[in-house]
């Protein structure tokens, strides 16, 4: 079963350059790193029921093990960490949705 996972962070508006500048180092970081998962896309939203001062990481992975362990992976790695050590102190909200895809 595919599976579609968010992760959702909703930022302290004051501090979105500071947020932005963050997550391009993540993106750097990704880019760098061969052994990082590729594949995942950065969206902000424009209009909808996310406000307009946070961002959406999505991916579609085979199963929902395999992005369990993406999320392991990230929380395992010491890159990852130092930087979203950075990042929480501008988090007001955070969380991660799975879906099953629905293929009929």
């Amino acid at each position: 079963m595919k599976i579609y996972m968010r992760m959702l962070w909703e930022f302290d508006i004051t501090e979105e350059a500071r947020f932005m500048e963050l997550e391009k180092k993540f993106v750097e970081l990704e880019t760098r790193r061969k052994d990082y998962p590729k594949g995942g896309k950065r969206m902000q939203p424009i209009s909808g029921m996310m406000p307009c001062n946070s961002i959406t990481w999505e991916k579609e992975f085979n199963s929902l093990e395999e992005a369990y362990a993406m999320v392991q992976f990230f929380r395992g790695d010491d890159e990852h960490e130092k930087l979203a050590e950075l990042q929480r102190p501008l988090f007001k909200e955070f969380r991660i949705e799975f879906y099953k895809v629905l293929e009929f």
